[in-house]
């Protein structure tokens, strides 16, 4: 068992070298399409032809193309991310600032989504109330229409401006768990209605089930039924759906960064863009398809852990 789940886990990982492979090729000729001119970004329009000239060639821009790609590997290989154009510092050290950051904001929103979705859909689906169950469904729907962006705008008018109570960004430089809150809160908002959807109909199931009546049968109190029977099994799809939400919880973590003034990953890829920063696009875009394939990994041995014969179809 320890050894087919090590192996699954093997061949999982394996998939992160043509997934960083593909997301570094696309990003690479992605960049050289865009217009623009890294070396005028960093010296301005006003720089004389030949000081344009001796930064590209210090940078290898002039290099051919597929010379240009070759390297770029060949760090990345070797675990060189090179050197930011904007900042002059090395983007392993910008990234390392800026990642756990990040990450915080994903996992917090996760948990909100949680703590959101999991006591509401209980809720609807214990109880007998069509009004309960229908204000749940048009809240949800609301909730799943409104852009990240905006959310993050409405918490932050009414909770930072207005009341005061958490601060808008990094303040003297240093995030606090603070400032984080309502950022992770915002992506929460738009990921927690998907879930709870998929959580009432699989606890609707889940409880009208033959084992959940033979359990209650057999004198069981109905919370302990309800936790041990129903609710064990109907997060299984659940955790599926998490799972598949972290394209949207990457990119509400991308929108809100830049709208609470967060120093993570996507507040840095929004200025790299605009600064044409190729080493620094280039690197978050494969450090997101690292944290997408992650994150399926764990999504798959947690519904493992939760469905036995999961692991035994893989």
């Amino acid at each position: 068992m320890v050894s087919s789940k090590l192996l699954y886990i093997g061949k999982r990982l394996l998939l992160l070298i043509p997934t960083v492979w593909g997301c570094a090729t696309l990003t690479f000729f992605l960049m050289k399409l865009t217009p623009g001119d890294p070396a005028v970004q960093a010296l301005g329009p006003k720089a004389s032809a030949k000081a344009l000239d001796d930064l590209r060639q210090a940078w290898g821009l002039n290099d051919p193309l597929w010379e240009q790609y070759l390297r770029y590997l060949q760090q990345l290989c070797t675990g060189n991310l090179g050197v930011s154009y904007a900042a002059k510092a090395p983007v392993a050290e910008l990234l390392a600032t800026r990642i756990p950051v990040t990450l915080a904001i994903m996992v917090l929103a996760a948990l909100f989504a949680i703590l959101i979705s999991l006591p509401l859909s209980i809720w609807v689906a214990t109880s007998s109330s069509r009004l309960i169950a229908g204000t749940v469904r048009v809240i949800n729907a609301i909730c799943q229409g409104m852009p990240t962006f905006f959310v993050g705008a409405i918490l932050m008018q009414i909770f930072c401006i207005q009341l005061g109570i958490f601060p808008i960004g990094s303040g003297s430089g240093q995030m606090s768990i603070m400032a984080l809150i309502l950022p992770s809160f915002a992506v929460s908002i738009t990921i927690a209605p998907i879930l709870s959807r998929s959580l009432i109909q699989s606890l609707e199931d889940s409880v009208q089930s033959e084992y959940v009546n033979f359990a209650k049968a057999k004198g069981l109190a109905s919370r302990h039924v309800l936790l041990a029977y129903a609710l064990r099994n109907g997060s299984i799809s659940a955790v599926s759906v998490l799972g598949i939400q972290v394209g949207f919880l990457v990119g509400g973590t991308l929108v809100v960064e830049n709208v609470f003034a967060v120093p993570g990953i996507g507040q840095l890829m929004m200025d790299s863009v605009l600064k044409r920063d190729f080493p620094v696009v280039q690197s978050l875009t494969v450090v997101f398809g690292i944290i997408v394939i992650l994150v399926y990994l764990i999504t798959d041995l947690v519904y493992g852990a939760l469905d036995p014969r999961a692991e035994q179809k893989g």
